[in-house]
């Protein structure tokens, strides 16, 4: 029977080991389950096709959801139970993906099929993730919450070393259908648990005006809006974000057919590439937990902005019959992504007022994912017209142009010193800056 009695939080972490490490043994198995059908899918799609418009698309589909429905979402799982969510997140993706499997069963798949079940797949993320963070801020004592934040990191990257050459390995041995049954199973391991352990809900002040939440919400919308808008630099950062990403987006969701196409290789020598990645990932967090950056940490950022640079011409500019240039090139490329995007986030966690860090965050977010689409819409038909090399190289010259470029510019160079901090300032009460939202 499920279990439904409300908890306190006070209550639930009186021995919250137990209930909570089943919880996230569970979900982390689905995490690993979730990889190996991305990698399958993928895969699936570069061999039928190989073409690199069609492979934007898929990538392209599976981040609309993120984009579009993710700034809401925090907000609806704040209202609703939030294991109701999670059972109810992962049940759609377990049978969005046995569709797609008995589909492929009956050898009926098309291309299209997989766009919806990417789009669905990535739907129920865009609610699942959301509700176990906060749900594990209100299950884990809050002494713990570093640690267990850690083994989460920890988690991701190891998943994203050994999810790759095993779904590489298990293509080769298995049909698509079962890899996407592995997928079914896990999902239904994350769902388990949660039918019979309760989970504790956040205590909601009784609001007497319905009307109220939303008008706050844009209000908060606006008021994050503003304050980046008016700090200098925190905009011109804001503006170099967007731009990698619409530079490197592309480099990951092409990386199948540069393995096939140009350097003539399998699923395994890809798996490799996307391991190597992550391996760089967890090196580069431990290198900068242990050397801590530069005095000034925007330096810290641009040299990592260098290094994705020099990462990405490496692996477009590798022979074909060198492979191993390329990885060295992705394993670069990983070990620069936490260099860069650590200081800024140390920036904002030390520069921005606490109770607009969210906001902030979230606005960064998303202005630096919102590029993606076009760059996408761009880089596929781009690639298959001249090559997708030159994708690779046009964008990490752009990079270190990027990189060198922002050390001339002095609001970026001083971001930690040029915030406006009186409030008069930072938060123009003058509605002259942004037309009334909402209202």
């Amino acid at each position: 029977a499920m279990d439904t009695k409300p908890i306190s939080p006070e209550n639930f972490q009186k021995n919250w080991k137990a209930p909570f490490f089943t919880i996230f043994a569970g979900q982390s198995l689905s995490l690993f389950g979730s990889s190996l059908v991305q990698f399958a899918l993928v895969w699936y799609i570069t061999r039928q096709t190989g073409s690199a418009t069609i492979l934007a698309t898929a990538t392209l589909v599976a981040m609309l959801p993120q984009i579009i429905v993710g700034p809401f979402a925090g907000a609806l799982v704040d209202r609703w139970d939030r294991r109701l969510v999670m059972i109810a997140a992962d049940g759609m993706i377990a049978v969005a993906t046995l569709i797609l499997a008995g589909l492929f069963m009956f050898g009926v798949q098309q291309v299209w099929h997989i766009y919806v079940i990417l789009l669905i797949r990535s739907l129920g993320g865009a609610f699942h993730w959301p509700a176990m963070s906060a749900s594990t801020s209100l299950m884990v004592p809050e002494k713990q919450l570093a640690r267990v934040a850690g083994m989460q990191q920890t988690l991701q990257g190891l998943v994203g070393i050994v999810a790759p050459p095993t779904g590489a390995v298990l293509i080769g041995i298995l049909s698509t259908q079962s890899v996407l049954m592995i997928d079914v199973l896990t999902a239904l391991a994350a769902i388990l648990p949660l039918l019979f352990i309760g989970i504790p809900q956040p205590i909601r002040a009784p609001s007497n005006d319905p009307s109220q939440p939303v008008t706050t919400y844009w209000q908060d919308l606006r008021e994050g809006f503003r304050y980046v808008v008016t700090w200098p630099g925190l905009l011109m950062l804001l503006l170099i974000g967007t731009l990698i990403n619409f530079l490197l987006t592309p480099t990951f969701t092409l990386l199948p057919l540069l393995v096939t196409k140009y350097f003539g290789r399998g699923a395994l020598e890809l798996g490799l590439s996307d391991s190597l990645f992550g391996a760089g990932m967890i090196i580069g967090g431990l290198l900068l937990g242990i050397w801590g950056g530069f005095k000034r940490r925007i330096i810290t950022s641009m040299l990592g902005i260098c290094g994705l640079g020099v990462g990405v011409i490496t692996v477009g500019l590798a022979p074909a019959h060198l492979f191993w240039v390329a990885l060295l090139g992705m394993t670069m490329i990983g070990l620069m992504s936490p260099i860069t995007n650590g200081p800024i986030q140390a920036i904002i966690q030390a520069t921005v007022k606490p109770e607009m860090q969210g906001r902030v965050l979230s606005l960064i977010n998303s202005a630096a994912t919102a590029m993606s689409p076009l760059s996408l819409a761009l880089a596929g038909p781009l690639s298959d017209k001249i090559g997708i090399r030159s994708w690779y190289i046009f964008s990490g010259v752009a990079c270190l142009l990027i990189s060198v470029g922002s050390l001339f510019i002095p609001a970026i160079l001083n971001i930690e010193k040029n915030r406006t901090d009186s409030p008069s300032e930072a938060l123009n009460p003058n509605p002259a800056i942004l037309p009334q939202v909402g209202k």
